[in-house]
């Protein structure tokens, strides 16, 4: 029997997991998306009904940092998928709810205490790990991190475990955004909860211990196919934190490329105290969080698709031995944010978040990701991941000995 499937979010990324969703309907029962402000939602649906999507898609209403009310909703439509778009703050609810009611959980991050930034390594072992007993007792499929990167990368380095090494000694996850949007200063995601991943220590796991940074401190220039030479930064990042511990014997690291003019704005708005979670108090006697109050004058995140152009380059740097010879590969992905906009009105980085956990959402329908227990996504086979990546848009490219081919 086909499952029904919930997505819980209406920001960027959720435009284009409903987008796809609708798009490979057949692979589904019924499709349902919810949001704190339904109107969002409504909109979404609107849009998959302009590219001439005619499938039935019901919106609701949720209060996702609570659980019960996420139970009642999956009880309610029968939800046996739900791929958790919404903001890292309602991980943990949403994922209760899920095991409460045996739905197979999906998310793209990992789970964020608003009170706290940065917390100590290895990240998942914080909140999202310690359900792991409860959801292998439920039966429950939780597949955590299944965005990009956290996500796809992920799977990079599985493929490469299964098809390239026997012993992999390094891991070097590289993504550049080549690609802009018209703007004075803007955030592809969330602004809150894109600042708060560089506010803090930047955790690598290196010569097999977690070695710390500051943001900005490291940083070298990568020669990547399409986008060029871009320069990129050391970086605190989700998927770190799970593949040190499967390649304990690796180093893991995480580049983000960023121009001189991000780098000066965000270094400005941190020393102003800008980027605080800590409430302030103003000479009128009001209370504001300076991060939200910065996040309330940029501009949001999906308002930036319809110009943005360019590409952006995201692949995994590995290296390792195969039968005690060295060698170095190289598996990536280009994504156009033109193209995306034209196929589902968002930009290229919701893009590349948002097709991963609906191919995911397939391989689980089919059984084939259908694991019944909580895993990452280097935890599970990475072809048919990767394979099914390509057919939904967002195809593997590999550079090895033999050159730069499609996987």
């Amino acid at each position: 029997m086909a499952k029904n499937v919930l997505i819980i979010g209406a920001g960027g990324v959720a435009q284009v997991v409903a987008h796809k969703v609708a798009q490979n309907a057949k692979e589904f029962g019924t499709l349902h998306i919810a949001s704190r402000t339904p109107s969002k939602a409504e909109k979404i649906i609107a849009s998959i009904r302009d590219k001439g999507h005619s499938v039935a898609f019901s919106a609701h209403a949720l209060d996702a940092m609570d659980s019960a009310a996420v139970a009642a909703l999956i009880r309610r439509i029968d939800a046996g998928i739900v791929i958790n778009v919404g903001s890292a703050f309602i991980n943990m609810t949403v994922l209760q709810g899920c095991i409460e009611t045996g739905a197979a959980y999906l998310d793209t991050a990992i789970h964020e205490d608003p009170a706290k930034i940065c917390e100590t390594p290895p990240w998942y072992a914080n909140y999202e790990w310690k359900r792991r007993e409860d959801c292998e007792k439920a039966g429950v499929t939780a597949i955590l991190g299944v965005g990009f990167d956290p996500g796809v990368v992920n799977a990079y380095a599985r493929l490469a475990e299964d098809e390239y090494f026997d012993k992999i000694d390094s891991i070097d996850i590289v993504d550049i955004n080549a690609g802009s949007h018209g703007r004075w200063f803007a955030t592809n995601f969330d602004p809150e909860i894109n600042f708060r991943e560089f506010t803090g220590t930047v955790y690598s796991w290196q010569g097999g211990e977690w070695r710390e940074n500051r943001m900005f401190e490291v940083g070298r220039e990568w020669d990547l196919p399409i986008v060029g030479k871009r320069t990129a930064y050391l970086s605190g990042h989700d998927e770190v934190h799970s593949l040190a511990a499967r390649y304990k014997q690796a180093d893991v690291r995480f580049w983000m490329g960023f121009g001189e003019h991000y780098i000066n704005v965000f270094t400005v708005l941190k020393n102003l105290g800008l980027l605080s979670e800590q409430p302030v108090t103003t000479a009128e006697g009001l209370e504001v969080v300076p991060l939200k109050v910065v996040k309330a004058v940029l501009p949001d995140p999906a308002s930036l698709a319809p110009d943005y152009e360019g590409k952006t380059c995201i692949g995994d740097l590995v290296k390792g031995t195969l039968d005690g010879k060295p060698g170095e590969v190289f598996i990536y992905n280009v994504a156009d944010h033109k193209d995306a906009y034209n196929e589902v009105g968002s930009q290229g980085i919701s893009y590349t978040a948002g097709v991963p956990p609906v191919a995911a959402a397939i391989l689980v329908a089919r059984g084939t990701w259908d694991v019944k227990r909580m895993v990452n996504v280097e935890d599970l086979a990475a072809r048919p991941f990767l394979e099914l990546l390509g057919e939904l848009g967002l195809p593997t490219r590999v550079i090895d000995a033999s050159g730069d081919h499609p996987l």
